[in-house]
């Protein structure tokens, strides 16, 4: 998947895609970046409570820190990584090689449902992105 060449209209329908699956099941905010912390998208829930540059850049940080702790205890890869906190939690799944999905989300969304719904817009993210 190459995502480096990514349409207005692919990307409006990544943007309708989030919104739909995730910002309204009440996903504070989601945002897909590259491996480098490059923003390819974002979506809130209409407050834009993060910084979400600062974010991203650290998000890619986390995530290639974890990466590298996996392969210290034999494992290929961590795919998805979690971090919980008293009132807002952090979910990031890889949608390919190259891209990351993070959600910001409170309490009152469970981790399961969480999880299915976003293996289910990185299914239809990548249908899209073949679509080149």
């Amino acid at each position: 998947m190459n995502y480096g060449i990514v349409s207005q209209e692919q990307l409006e329908q990544i943007d309708a895609l989030l919104t739909d699956k995730l910002i309204s099941l009440g996903v504070d905010c989601v945002i897909i970046i590259d491996m480098a912390g490059n923003i390819i998208t974002a979506k809130d829930a209409g407050e834009s409570k993060y910084d979400v540059y600062s974010f991203a850049a650290l998000a890619a940080g986390n995530f290639a820190t974890v990466d590298a702790m996996a392969k210290l205890v034999g494992e290929q890869e961590f795919s998805l990584l979690f971090h919980k906190g008293q009132d807002s939690n952090i979910h990031f799944s890889k949608i390919d090689d190259e891209l990351l999905l993070i959600s910001m989300f409170g309490k009152e969304i469970s981790l399961g449902f969480l999880r299915l719904n976003v293996v289910d817009v990185i299914e239809k993210i990548r249908k899209i992105w073949e679509k080149q």
